[in-house]
């Protein structure tokens, strides 16, 4: 599937957006790059992108007050990478999102976005689609965090989302599921070092 298609296919994820208006409101999105290593968002600044990712990794971290990093999401494709308090309440951002691959998708600016939700009730709908399904993706990854053993969480990972495990260093992968670089280490090996 192309990059554009992929693009069309999210569009009409929700049901919202007919393929004819998919069509055209995909015309506002611009497609871009990122490198490895490049920040998509740096803590501090207000979030400006909204960037459905069609290849690559992309990590979310903030730093603790020890100063360590800490994995709060990733963002792979088929997903919608921006950070969601500093885009709609325009203030300063507190996480940074770093590609961990190189990267491509489709990306609108804050005033586009809005631009669309105000001028187009279908793309409102589908707007409102996605962060309900992100709300609910969230809640159950903190429910997650509270009921399942490390273990299970780090299997979890493995089945859902390989891509994750396959390119993020296992430090990020550990800082993710809420545990020690030993422990992950520890629960590899006991699973066969998936």
């Amino acid at each position: 599937m192309t990059a554009k298609e992929q693009l069309l296919v999210f569009l009409q994820s929700t049901g919202s957006i007919k393929a004819a208006q998919a069509e055209e409101i995909a015309g506002c999105f611009a497609y871009r790059t990122l490198g490895r290593h490049e920040l998509l968002l740096r803590a501090g600044q207000v979030s400006d992108d909204y960037l459905l990712l069609t290849s690559g990794l992309l990590r979310a971290f903030a730093y603790d007050p020890a100063g360590r990093d800490v994995t709060t999401g990733f963002f792979g494709a088929g997903q919608v990478a921006f950070e969601v308090a500093s885009f709609f309440n325009r203030r300063p951002a507190q996480e940074n999102i770093q590609a961990l691959t190189d990267c491509a998708g489709w990306g609108l600016t804050h005033g586009q976005l809005n631009a669309l939700f105000h001028g187009r009730p279908e793309f409102r709908e589908f707007g409102r689609a996605v962060l309900v399904r992100g709300f609910a993706t969230l809640k159950e990854r903190m429910l997650e965090m509270i009921t399942t053993p490390a273990a299970g969480r780090y299997e979890r990972l493995l089945t859902t989302h390989p891509d994750i495990v396959r390119h993020a260093p296992l430090k990020d992968v550990a800082s993710f599921l809420g545990i020690t670089d030993t422990s992950l280490s520890r629960i590899r090996k006991a699973g066969g070092k998936k």
